[in-house]
């Protein structure tokens, strides 16, 4: 039996359907039955109901608002981590947890190998960071897995906002130096299941194919979807937020070849299957 959290974002979401298909039996914990600010709320359910494999997707977020709710966030992600993979040890289950891109520091032009040095530029990045090094010191049987620029059909991305602008305005502001790789959430869930039914351990990093920068991103989003929106890149200078975003997100494969996994599809593919998804939906 599968245990997935986070069932309400993009990726438990579909993470759930994937496993449905391939008709694999999994429970999904509500907010309330796996709570990841207290050691009871987030050991319990699991210590109770004894999963094989844990799929860890829920996590603080909110990357901006992290800045001045740091200590929620590194509550949530790095000991809310800590506890859900001292409860998989506890019942023997496999941990996969889900990090990202922001572990590292955002410098250069060449993709991260996963053993780079890590240097988050912002809260979230090393809340994230935290719960890696939990799992990693807790957990012998784990997989974590970096991803970027998540897109799914259940909850909010850059694509949906894009395609909500278009409906008000014919030209747009893009950041143009921010390079990284979109991930559609059906692709990642399969090689997760992928992973969940292995036991290939290690730290892997999974993207849809390919690199972009922003506004590469959001031309393509308006030239699939058919709309006359004119994007104009701008640096990140242009465009201030909160929490500073790394400048080069590439993340290298090579961990998923070494292992045997499938590599996702190209990004463009993806997005176009995603834009026949939400038209459907």
């Amino acid at each position: 039996m599968i245990l997935i959290t986070g069932i309400l974002g993009q990726l438990g979401y579909d993470l759930a359907k994937e496993f449905t298909k391939r008709g694999v039996e999994y429970i999904a914990p509500s907010l309330e039955e796996l709570e990841l600010t207290t050691e009871a709320g987030a050991k319990n359910f699991i210590l109770e109901k004894k999963p094989e494999v844990v799929v860890h997707c829920a996590a603080y977020t909110a990357v901006d608002k992290a800045e001045s709710e740091a200590e929620l966030a590194l509550t949530v992600n790095g000991l809310g981590t800590r506890w859900v993979a001292e409860a998989c040890r506890e019942v023997g289950a496999k941990m996969i947890y889900i990090s990202t891109d922001y572990v590292f520091g955002g410098d250069g032009k060449t993709p991260y190998e996963v053993d780079d040095e890590k240097k988050p530029v912002n809260v979230y990045g090393r809340s994230k960071l935290l719960g890696e090094d939990a799992v990693n010191a807790v957990v012998d049987k784990h997989f974590i897995v970096r991803t970027s620029w998540v897109f799914g059909i259940n909850g909010h991305n850059f694509i949906k906002t894009m395609l909500k602008l278009a409906q008000t305005k014919k030209k747009l502001n893009v950041v143009n130096d921010q390079i990284g790789s979109p991930t559609y959430t059906p692709d990642l869930s399969k090689l997760l299941a992928d992973m969940a039914a292995s036991d290939k351990y290690g730290v892997y990093h999974a993207t849809n194919e390919g690199f972009c920068s922003w506004a590469d991103f959001a031309r393509e989003i308006f030239e699939q979807a058919g709309l006359d929106v004119e994007v104009d890149g701008v640096p990140t200078i242009e465009y201030p937020t909160p929490a500073k975003r790394p400048f080069n997100s590439r993340l290298s494969k090579k961990s998923l070849d070494e292992a045997g996994f499938d590599r996702l599809p190209p990004w463009q593919d993806a997005l176009k299957r995603y834009l026949v998804e939400l038209k459907n939906s």
